[in-house]
């Protein structure tokens, strides 16, 4: 019923909305531990996205973390050691699934927002966005960090619940009841195709 509701008294215009996928990398989607959606299934769902907002001309952001020699990338000082080995051939390929959109912009970042040190911000406006559709991995790192950064720009957003997961089902459910719903409207990937005119 509540899905009946959104339906007739919602719509994502297709002119003014960007779909943004976060890290459909090799290197992301194929590594173990994730909850409560499989790499499998948010491919799935995130194709099946961008196939949608391709057929209704929308803006489309295919967003990847890489580097160019490794020294571009974050080192802070951490409780939590992370492995700084060297990245694999391939590790930061988008997935076949999504190599066929040719006229998705892709976006390589090198730390975990997809604003900062990118042109996202600036592809964005001068096309006239105001809201972005985000899914893809992980929702606690790389789809948490990029939805503060649109939020503290100032652009609607809508999370793409069952698009998304993370290491484990606890961060993922933390930030889609705890912080999403403060910044945005969580909503499935059904219903945001449903939505998109």
């Amino acid at each position: 019923m509540e899905d009946l509701k959104r339906s007739e008294t919602e719509c994502i215009d297709a002119k003014k909305t960007a779909l943004v996928v976060i890290d459909l990398q090799n290197g992301i989607v194929n590594m173990p531990n994730k909850a409560p959606h499989t790499g499998e299934q948010v491919v799935q769902k995130g194709s099946s996205l961008v196939q949608a907002f391709t057929e209704k001309g929308a803006f489309v952001v295919l967003v990847r973390v890489s580097s160019l020699d490794g020294q571009d990338m974050l080192r802070p000082q951490t409780d939590l050691k992370m492995n700084a080995g060297s990245i694999p051939e391939g590790w930061d390929t988008l997935v076949p699934e999504l190599s066929d959109f040719k006229n998705a912009h892709v976006i390589s970042k090198r730390q975990w927002g997809a604003f900062f040190g990118t042109d996202l911000d600036l592809q964005l406006r001068r096309r006239g966005i105001d809201t972005i559709v985000l899914c893809g991995i992980s929702t606690s790192i790389g789809v948490d960090t990029t939805a503060r950064e649109a939020y503290q720009l100032g652009y609607n957003q809508v999370f793409v619940e069952d698009s998304m997961t993370a290491s484990t089902k606890e961060e993922h459910d933390y930030v889609c009841k705890t912080i999403f719903p403060r910044i945005g409207k969580i909503r499935s990937s059904g219903e945001v195709i449903s939505l998109l005119k």
